[in-house]
């Protein structure tokens, strides 16, 4: 068997000293691969805390306030009429404006008026004569009766005539007032204080005059300042009212001026205040509400007859209470809820019960407690079990975080 020469020996080594650093490569490969697959995928790609924003609830003392829709209506309204007939002279207001009370409004024709008013002076001058030679005839009568000369009965007859005279003088005096005051009529003022409307009957044509309501129309006159505004409160609120007065909880508003608030349209908070001054004696069989009205400052004159308003009216007594910015809560089906990072930052979905918004922030009734911390931005991020990052937010103050 031949043996193999040198040369061949040489070029095995060779070979196998230029392989052996591919070979050691692979192996380390291989032994990388083996150390990842023993490590959990959850670890290598585990994402950071979701970053949120807390803040602990406000604690502060409230009052609940229930809202209702109103319309408004004037304290005072008047149509104005006039009270004697005739052909209007002029108009001395301008449509739409605020007239005081005893402003002029109408002009009518006083010329009539006029002649019969000298009429009745002169008739009431007459009457006036007449028993002046009344006075003269039975004095000269009882003069003469003391001699005879005349009758007891024709002093008597004097004395009727003399009683007649003064009546007669009493009726044109009546008369004569009379045809005055259709004199004065004839200048129809303002009755009251506010705004006019426009003027219904132009110069030159007639109008009818009475006492007895079917006189023209002329124009209307509604008082603005203060203003009434009714509004319907609904039977279960009358009867939380009702409980709440014989617990000595709140008092009530037949006996005394509860507040009211009232915002208008486009107004995101209310704007004018007054009080209870009226509530019906009775509920609506046909709707089940009870009738309520107040009184409502209206310096401004900003408010008219037949707008609407949201009426808001004292409901409780002042309470202690929880209160957390609005966008905090959330809805679950049919419970709310609001989200609460505990002790070791993991997030908690907390059922609440709610109470009304007051000045931004909503009142919670239960559920919360006062070192809790809430998320209250960042709320799509976190996630019930989940760790986040809480940075906490200053208190927050009417609505704002």
């Amino acid at each position: 068997m031949t043996e193999p020469d040198g040369s061949e020996q040489f070029d095995k080594k060779h070979d196998f000293v230029q392989s052996r650093p591919y070979a050691i490569a692979g192996i380390l490969a291989a032994a990388f691969a083996l150390a990842g697959c023993g490590q959990p995928a959850s670890q290598a790609s585990a994402p950071p805390p979701a970053p949120v924003t807390v803040a602990q609830p406000v604690k502060r003392t409230v009052t609940d306030w229930d809202e209702f829709t109103g319309r408004f209506e004037a304290v005072e309204e008047v149509q104005v009429r006039p009270r004697v007939g005739g052909f209007v002279n002029s108009v001395e207001f301008q449509d739409g404006a605020i007239v005081h009370q005893g402003d002029l409004l109408y002009v009518i024709d006083p010329r009539p008026f006029e002649a019969v008013a000298e009429q009745a002076d002169g008739q009431l001058s007459d009457a006036r004569a007449k028993v002046e030679l009344a006075k003269r005839e039975l004095d000269r009568g009882l003069n003469l009766v003391q001699t005879s000369a005349v009758s007891e009965q024709a002093v008597d007859q004097r004395r009727q005539a003399l009683q007649a005279a003064h009546a007669a003088e009493t009726q044109a005096a009546g008369a004569l007032k009379a045809a005055r005051l259709n004199i004065e009529f004839t200048h129809v003022t303002a009755p009251l204080t506010g705004r006019v409307s426009r003027h219904l009957v132009s110069p030159g044509n007639l109008v009818q005059g009475s006492d007895t309501g079917t006189s023209t129309l002329l124009t209307s006159i509604v008082a603005l300042d203060p203003i009434y505004v009714y509004f319907d409160m609904d039977e279960a609120t009358f009867i939380k009212y009702s409980r709440l007065w014989f617990e000595g909880r709140r008092p009530s508003s037949r006996d005394t001026a509860n507040p009211v608030q009232v915002t208008l349209a486009g107004e995101t908070k209310p704007s004018h205040e007054g009080t209870i001054n009226f509530l019906d004696n009775r509920l609506d069989v046909s709707t089940g509400t009870l009738r309520s009205r107040a009184v409502i400052k209206n310096t401004d004159l900003s408010i008219l007859p037949g707008q609407f308003g949201r009426v808001r009216l004292i409901g409780s007594a002042p309470y202690e209470a929880l209160l957390i910015p609005d966008v905090a809560v959330a809805t679950d089906q049919s419970r709310k809820i609001v989200f609460v990072v505990k002790p070791d930052d993991t997030v908690e979905a907390r059922p609440v019960v709610l109470g009304p918004l007051d000045e931004g922030l909503r009142v919670i009734r239960e559920g919360l407690k006062a070192e809790d911390r809430v998320i209250v931005n960042g709320i799509q991020r976190a996630r019930v079990g989940a760790k986040v990052a809480p940075q906490t937010a200053p208190a927050p103050v009417g609505g704002k975080s």
